[in-house]
């Protein structure tokens, strides 16, 4: 298939929007109207990942990790960033990487931690902003409830587990249209009062093409008056981290163990045992330190991430444990995640899981 029509899928659950400033996730090598025959899927894209998709025929390689994360101004193969993108590019094959905004859906990294650690009624720790807008517009009474349909199927007024949320005032609407003018009521040159609704709806900021063309194409006027601003909401299904309970209480020991287990840990750093069982649980893949504030706010028993440096640990304070259990080990799972996605839409694909245990940390034990 297209690589566009796989892009086009990966990128409807998780949306490009979603990822951080400071990140780069995408396409980063290749086209987007080439012929993609099979997939190499992996954490991290290094060369033996790029040797192996071409040992295995794999003209694509999906990451979650992007190879490209800084600026490259030269691509001379001194370093392993460089020498990753040349023989991609040599051997005509496509990198791709879906790193933080899998991170924050609802249904991501994080998900599949909280899935594997049987955490129940798990939901988004620290919600994102900045991602929905609400739309207003004017449309005449009859035809009011015709255009709000167009709009709710393009995506507008979904709240939560809400659809078809709108708000809706009756008022008087004026104009006047010059010679040129064609209106759907009234006449040209005389101002023209119309009883109209005014409607209000949010939608989710990467909608916003889908939903002006819907506004446009199914509202009756010539010239459609409409405002669109940006909301400082927090979406709750979109956002870093998880937190959610564990179906039962139980003693730290018997927690770090299960962590061990089910994440296929090495090795777990973590601060001191507390008195009290933990239950509630929060939970963040990768470099996580930054949400210590928000699991500590959110009642936390426990937070599991990665990558806390030393003195990050003392902020804890006995609040709850911190539990690091490697940056690889946190995310090692997101693989298997990313061929679920596919292979639930394009059963006939040819995706495979990478051979490679990427994670550059050797444990000494």
């Amino acid at each position: 298939m297209r690589l566009s029509v796989l892009i086009a899928h990966l990128e409807a659950f998780s949306p490009l929007n979603y990822q951080e400033d400071y990140d780069n996730s995408g396409l980063l090598v290749g086209q987007p109207e080439m012929e993609v025959h099979g997939a190499l899927v992996a954490l991290d894209c290094t060369e033996a990942i790029v040797e192996e998709a071409i040992a295995q025929n794999c003209n694509l390689i999906i990451t979650h990790h992007p190879i490209v994360f800084k600026g490259l101004k030269k691509i001379t193969g001194k370093t392993y960033v460089e020498r990753v993108v040349l023989k991609a590019i040599q051997n005509n094959i496509a990198l791709y990487a879906i790193h933080t905004n899998l991170d924050h859906v609802k249904y991501g990294v994080n998900g599949v931690i909280a899935k594997r650690l049987g955490l129940k009624n798990a939901k988004i720790l620290s919600p994102k902003g900045s991602l929905l807008k609400k739309l207003v517009t004017f449309c005449p009474i009859e035809q009011a409830e015709e255009l709000k349909d167009a709009l709710f199927a393009a995506g507008a007024g979904n709240i939560s587990d809400y659809s078809e949320c709108s708000f809706n005032v009756t008022g008087t609407g004026t104009f006047k249209g010059n010679e040129h003018t064609d209106p759907f009521v009234g006449e040209p040159g005389i101002r023209h009062h119309e009883p109209e609704i005014r409607i209000e709806t949010v939608f989710i900021a990467q909608n916003e093409r889908k939903i002006l063309l819907a506004l446009l194409e199914n509202h009756p006027y010539e010239e459609v008056a409409y405002d669109i601003y940006p909301l400082e909401n927090k979406l709750d299904t979109v956002g870093a981290g998880m937190i959610g309970w564990l179906e039962e209480a139980i003693e730290g020991r018997a927690f770090l163990n299960l962590v061990k287990d089910k994440m296929d840990a090495v090795v777990i750093r973590h601060t001191k045992l507390l008195p009290k069982r933990i239950r509630k649980v929060a939970v963040c893949g990768g470099s996580g330190s930054f949400l210590l504030k928000e699991a500590i706010a959110a009642g936390a028993d426990a937070f599991v991430t990665a990558d806390f440096k030393y003195h990050e640990f003392f902020d804890a304070d006995e609040k709850l444990v911190i539990a690091d259990i490697g940056h690889f080990e946190s995310e090692q799972f997101t693989s298997d995640l990313l061929i679920d996605i596919i292979q639930e839409k394009f059963p006939n694909f040819a995706i495979r899981l990478t051979e490679h245990n990427t994670n550059p940390i050797n444990y000494f034990i």
